[in-house]
């Protein structure tokens, strides 16, 4: 076990429209711009970041790997907790965020809803429940 991989300070999501993207991060999750420029724009979810970067500029950071084109399919699934997740999903729909599924209580004791960013990202909105 490496001890210092402990703390993702930055996720990378390749997108292929940055406006989409920025507007889709600060309008519907609120986040703030810390950086932006041609390339990529720079949002703060708590102790971490997620770096939006347009999707031609991302095979210098994963070569040999290739990036996969939208539409590829799921790759990832990103969680956050949240206290009450039929409020959040309503809040969702006010944005024009359409769920893929839930709310619905797992047999691992957490209730949950998924949604993709316009780039087909899929995050994850889960609570858990009582007695778990």
């Amino acid at each position: 076990m490496i001890k210092a991989l402990n703390e993702v300070e930055v996720v990378t999501l390749f997108v292929e429209d940055l406006a989409s993207a920025r507007a889709f991060y600060t309008g519907v999750f609120g986040l703030d711009v810390v950086y932006q420029d041609e390339a990529s724009a720079v949002v703060r979810l708590g102790p971490m970041m997620i770096n939006l970067l347009r999707r031609e500029q991302a095979p210098e950071l994963v070569e040999p790997a290739t990036v996969a084109g939208s539409g590829s399919g799921v790759r990832a699934l990103f969680t956050i907790q949240v206290a009450d997740v039929d409020g959040v999903c309503a809040e969702l729909e006010q944005h024009g965020v359409r769920l893929l599924n839930g709310p619905v209580d797992r047999p691992w004791g957490r209730r949950t809803a998924a949604f993709t960013d316009p780039d087909g990202n899929v995050w994850e909105v889960a609570q858990t429940l009582q007695g778990n």
